[in-house]
């Protein structure tokens, strides 16, 4: 009679097990919409849902793998439910609107100049935009605050 040596079957059901738990670690987690989002609309978290990837995505481009990664940004494209979302079809949101009124400061050492200007552009946290000074008219370029107002000089 033949005996059986156990320890290749052991040896097998070993690496099954740890291939097992090594294909469930690299499952990729992905955000996707659950409805659909048109473009210019604030993206928030009810609006998404998290997967996990059966296989990683094609190509190079960058997708939302967290809620964080988009939650309170705002659409540039249409966002279809189930689809996974492209960092490069969300931006940040405006700080400052085109045409609505905004302070621009100045400051270098105690000096600070304030006055009001209409940006002819819109833009979010340390976008560079142009504005029109509403007393000459004038043009000048400033970067956008976090708090919505407009810095221009040391640029």
């Amino acid at each position: 009679m033949k005996r059986h040596n156990p320890i290749p079957a052991l040896f097998l059901a070993l690496a099954s097990i740890v291939a097992a738990g090594v294909s469930a670690l690299a499952q990729e987690q992905a955000v996707v919409s659950t409805r659909v989002i048109y473009p210019g609309e604030t993206i928030s978290v009810d609006a998404l849902d998290e997967i996990l990837l059966r296989r990683p995505p094609r190509g190079n481009t960058a997708i939302a793998r967290m809620l964080e990664d988009i939650d309170g940004k705002v659409a540039r494209r249409t966002l279809l439910p189930g689809r996974l979302i492209p960092i490069s079809y969300v931006r940040e949101a405006h700080l400052v609107e085109t045409g609505s009124p905004v302070t621009v400061t100045f400051a270098e050492g105690a000096l600070t100049i304030s006055l009001r200007a209409v940006p002819l552009q819109a833009g979010a946290a340390g976008d560079m935009i142009r504005l029109r000074n509403t007393e000459s008219g004038r043009t000048f370029m400033g970067i956008v605050l976090a708090d919505g107002t407009v810095r221009v000089g040391d640029i």
